[in-house]
């Protein structure tokens, strides 16, 4: 099948400057156009996708939000995650042998080496600030900045997994995990998600929290050991030590910041580790040291993902057949896609058919 000249795309136009992600008119800066295919240069292929994911940090680059480390550039491609073929290549790709290649994004492909942090710079982030992301009919790309589909996946599958399932490897990281350790999840968003599945997988006790019932079955469906309400149980922490016969977990997953930090330390038990992945809500100042110290626990910022982690979590997806929760929108109705999103309202990962 031929390359049409011209394609759909998502940008993001800043309508509504608030920088608000909760704004009742963030909607208002996601526009459909029609644009020119581009044509891929040397060292990159173009890319026809067949689905796109949206993750947490998408709101605020549609807002142009404060709290994101960049500055929206108005007429960006959102999303980093996205699942397609390779149709075409540039002079000198490494991937010219490979037309049809199905493939997934690396969400930075300026960051190669999980071991390099240094590596990693926020401006080579797909679909932030002023870098094409994965909500398009066709994308070109730098070779780096893709591998291969796992075989096992869907292309809806498949585009949940490239922040989401990296960024828990690379949580997971954190320590070194053991069969019988415990692991606390902190909802069921795509990161916790694959946390439940990849720690489960190794052999560990999973407990996860999230607000509702039915995100909770969905949660045990994964492979979650132990769930826990935190709407009904607000004090959650005190539920994880009455799990754990009062010692604690080796690794919390916290993704909740401000609101959650002090309950994810509480938690965990002496010599444990909160690894910290998003915040939902600004920062605060908390005084956290004494239990830190007393407890001889360790924080460790988990800041994004290398092509690395990617690689390691398809290689697990594949070998243990892991499927991610997936919820699907039709390319129409992208709007409803990131309107679900900024309310929080279906576990799992949000894709959009392309």
């Amino acid at each position: 099948m031929s390359t049409p000249t011209s394609s759909q795309t998502y940008q993001v136009v800043l309508n509504d400057q608030s920088g608000d992600q909760s704004s009742p008119t963030l909607l208002n800066n996601l526009v459909i156009k029609t644009v020119a295919t581009p044509v891929p240069g040397p060292g990159e292929v173009l890319i026809r996708f067949h689905a796109a994911g949206l993750n947490y940090r998408d709101l605020s680059v549609l807002a142009n939000s404060p709290v994101y480390p960049i500055e929206t550039i108005s007429g960006v491609v959102p999303a980093c995650d996205g699942a397609g073929e390779i149709v075409s290549t540039g002079p000198d790709s490494k991937w010219s042998d490979s037309i049809g290649q199905d493939v997934i994004l690396v969400v930075n492909g300026g960051w190669l080496d999980g071991d390099d942090l240094a590596q990693y710079t926020v401006e080579t982030t797909l679909g932030a600030g002023s870098v094409d992301g994965s909500l398009t009919q066709y994308g070109v790309f730098k070779d780096q900045f893709i591998v291969k589909k796992p075989a096992n996946l869907s292309f809806e599958e498949a585009a949940a997994i490239s922040a989401c399932a990296s960024t828990a490897v690379h949580a997971l990281d954190a320590i070194e995990i053991k069969k019988g350790m415990t692991v606390l999840t902190q909802g069921t968003g795509g990161v916790s998600s694959f946390v439940i599945q990849f720690a489960s997988a190794l052999g560990a006790h999973v407990i996860a929290t999230s607000s509702s019932d039915e995100k909770l079955s969905q949660a045990k469906s994964l492979g979650a050991s132990d769930i826990i309400n935190y709407k009904t149980t607000p004090n959650w922490a005190e539920e994880v030590l009455r799990i754990t016969d009062g010692k604690g977990v080796d690794l919390v997953i916290d993704v909740g910041g401000a609101g959650t930090i002090e309950q994810s330390i509480a938690a965990t038990k002496l010599g444990g580790t909160v690894a910290l992945v998003g915040f939902l809500t600004p920062s605060t100042q908390t005084d956290l040291i004494a239990s830190i110290i007393f407890g001889g626990k360790t924080l460790k910022g988990i800041r994004g993902q290398s092509k690395k982690h990617l690689e390691r979590a398809v290689e697990s997806i594949e070998k243990h057949n892991l499927h991610p929760i997936i919820n699907t929108y039709e390319w129409a109705d992208a709007n409803v896609a990131f309107e679900d999103l900024r309310k929080g309202v279906k576990a799992g990962k949000l894709i959009i058919k392309v």
